[in-house]
């Protein structure tokens, strides 16, 4: 039981607490000492994250072949055929003719509404059964060809319902019915003709039906296999001599990948008319993916740079609850501001980074190529040691560069050998995988346990002493009280053994 002050007249709360806070100033350092470790191991991994932003460019930019050496082609013809080309794509000057595009299938009929509900009605429980195109399936015993589609009607269904049966049954069917004019269409989804077998029984159809199992297509809509249209491949004829076919209206050859909107059309001889495709280097680009990059190296050397120019303010520690409750929002920000400057300062892992990052500019890379440093391509570094390594690039020399063999610049990026033939960006990248290493040896990151990382380790160290001496305060705090609760229970006895001595000396008077 805790006894205030009654008898002896002291503030005892207010004695306590100021005891306390003395007791309590090792345990406010070695929180502020945790929270300080927090923000070394959050600022650790933002500057992780930076790396890795700057490593998948990297390597988006290598799996990418036309990032260095981009393509550019010009159509004569754009509303007929348009094309993109690959660093495979040689420049120059190519011919096609589109003589037909690919088209879909597609198969009409008509019933009016009440027809095709009387049919619902008549034909409950009856399985109707259409065929399309199907590629081989060994787990279902199938071979490419025309294959089995079906679905059953219901009393309950209605033409909405039986279209979604229609789609279930092959997703590459798509089917709608018009009720104003009765119309029911059905066609394919893919472009091309897969049945090639005209003499079939569905006369080469791409959506197939058979007499007596196709009851609701071929007797409520009145459809056909020989009234389908379409299921057409693409056809062109490459630099008038290879003539060629597609099941849709796109197609890749020598590093172009054509796409087709309209046939080119015929001249007064009836002979194809062609459209010349002009492939070049695309520099624009290349120098825009070049520069990209090298803007995305600056921001990551500036952050590094940064957390090793930044003052240590040592009299502004994290600060504690109790004075952050006295405090106002903006003189909160202000102070955190400074307690968080210099924080990776005084880590190993950042100069050692930037020393290895900076070291890659100045190396050589044994090619057969004809560029063997980054300055022949014109990328340095500044000339102001200030700057800290940052990279600058001569736009005239890289362009001309990239002029001259884009794929000698490819090869001192990315050439993808080891040691002294390892291209540019890949011993980069390797510099940056080994500081993500280290940086997550440290300060881990977000699926890592505490037991995982050094700073994981160390923190919960500091729990176990935070909880430790919060235990202990609980019990100076109890024997505080204890002591205090004591004195008054003595002093309030005194006082009573006061008042009785003058009492009974007041009765010897009377």
């Amino acid at each position: 039981m805790r006894i205030g002050g009654l008898a002896s007249g002291i503030d005892t709360d207010s004695m306590i607490r100021d005891l306390m806070n003395a007791e309590r100033i090792p345990l406010n350092k070695l929180q502020q000492q945790r929270t300080k470790m927090e923000w070394q191991r959050d600022a650790f991994r933002d500057i992780n994250k930076q790396i890795a932003e700057l490593e998948l460019l990297i390597e988006n930019m290598r799996l990418n072949s036309n990032t260095i050496n981009p393509k550019k082609v010009a159509s004569s013809m754009e509303g007929a055929v348009t094309a993109t080309g690959s660093a495979a794509a040689g420049n120059g000057a190519y011919k096609i003719a589109v003589t037909q595009l690919a088209s879909n299938a597609i198969n009409t009929g008509n019933a009016s509404k009440e027809d095709i509900e009387k049919f619902i009605s008549e034909n409950d429980g009856e399985t109707v059964t259409f065929y399309t195109y199907g590629e081989a399936d060994a787990k279902r015993g199938l071979e490419a060809g025309m294959q089995e589609r079906s679905f059953k009607i219901e009393k309950d269904d209605t033409i909405d319902s039986i279209i979604k049966k229609i789609h279930a049954a092959d997703k590459n069917v798509r089917a709608f019915y018009d009720e104003a004019s009765g119309q029911f269409v059905m066609e394919t989804k893919r472009t091309g003709d897969y049945n090639t077998n005209k003499e079939d029984e569905f006369g080469g159809a791409e959506i197939g039906f058979k007499s007596g199992e196709s009851s609701f297509f071929t007797e409520l809509f009145s459809m056909s296999n020989d009234q389908e249209q379409g299921g057409t491949n693409a056809k062109f004829t490459y630099n008038d001599v290879v003539e060629l076919e597609s099941k849709d209206n796109r197609y890749t050859l020598n590093g172009m990948t054509f796409t087709f909107h309209d046939v080119t059309g015929i001249d007064e001889n009836n002979k194809p008319i062609n459209a010349t495709l002009t492939v070049t280097n695309d520099i624009d680009k290349a120098v825009e993916n070049i520069t990209d990059f090298v803007n995305k190296y600056n921001e990551l050397i500036t952050t590094l740079n940064g957390t090793q120019q930044e003052p240590i303010y040592r009299d502004f520690p994290p600060l504690t609850e109790e004075q952050m409750e006295e405090m106002s929002e903006r003189q909160i920000e202000l102070w955190e501001e400074k307690a968080k400057s210099g924080l990776l300062r005084r880590e190993s892992i950042i100069p050692s980074a930037l020393t290895s990052l900076r070291s890659t500019w100045s190396s050589t890379v044994d090619n057969d190529g004809a560029f063997r440093l980054m300055a022949q391509i014109g990328i340095t570094t500044t000339e102001d040691y200030m700057d800290g390594g940052l990279l600058k690039i001569d736009e005239n020399i890289l362009r001309e560069k990239l002029e001259e063999d884009a794929t000698s610049v490819q090869n001192l990026l990315f050439n993808s050998s080891e040691g002294s033939s390892r291209g540019l960006l890949n011993r980069l990248e390797d510099s940056l995988e080994k500081t993500i290493g280290q940086i997550e040896q440290r300060a881990g990151k977000g699926s890592f346990t505490n037991q995982m990382y050094t700073m994981g380790r160390e923190l919960e160290a500091m729990e176990k002493r935070i909880k430790a001496f919060e235990d202990r305060l609980g019990q100076v705090e109890d024997r505080y009280w204890r002591q205090f609760s004591a004195m008054e229970r003595a002093i309030s006895m005194m006082n009573n053994q006061s008042a009785m001595l003058m009492d009974f000396g007041g009765n010897m008077y009377q």
